[in-house]
């Protein structure tokens, strides 16, 4: 059973850098945005992985924190693009 979670992990680090090639060389800032967070998801996925692998539930905090940033950098990108800023300031005070 050890083996295929080194199998997974291997399959999983390849599909990062796919992700962090498609991140830099992404033709919109759409598709960049969308590599951004498949590559939060692959981070969840290596450190669930480096966890069943050590038998330790250390990294189950650290899995948590991952998922959290990962969608609210997300929402904010999304926004960003929706609107062309993130925070709406009302300078009309």
């Amino acid at each position: 059973m050890m083996m295929f979670y080194w199998i997974a992990l291997a399959i999983v680090s390849l599909a990062f850098a796919g992700l962090l090639f498609r991140l830099i060389k992404g033709p919109t800032v759409a598709d960049r945005v969308v590599a951004l967070d498949a590559i939060g998801i692959s981070l969840v996925s290596i450190v669930a992985l480096l966890s069943l692998i050590s038998e330790t539930e250390f990294f189950l905090e650290i899995i948590l924190l991952l998922s959290i940033l990962s969608f609210i950098g997300t929402a904010a990108f999304a926004k960003f693009i929706e609107r062309g800023e993130i925070f709406d300031r009302d300078d009309n005070r």
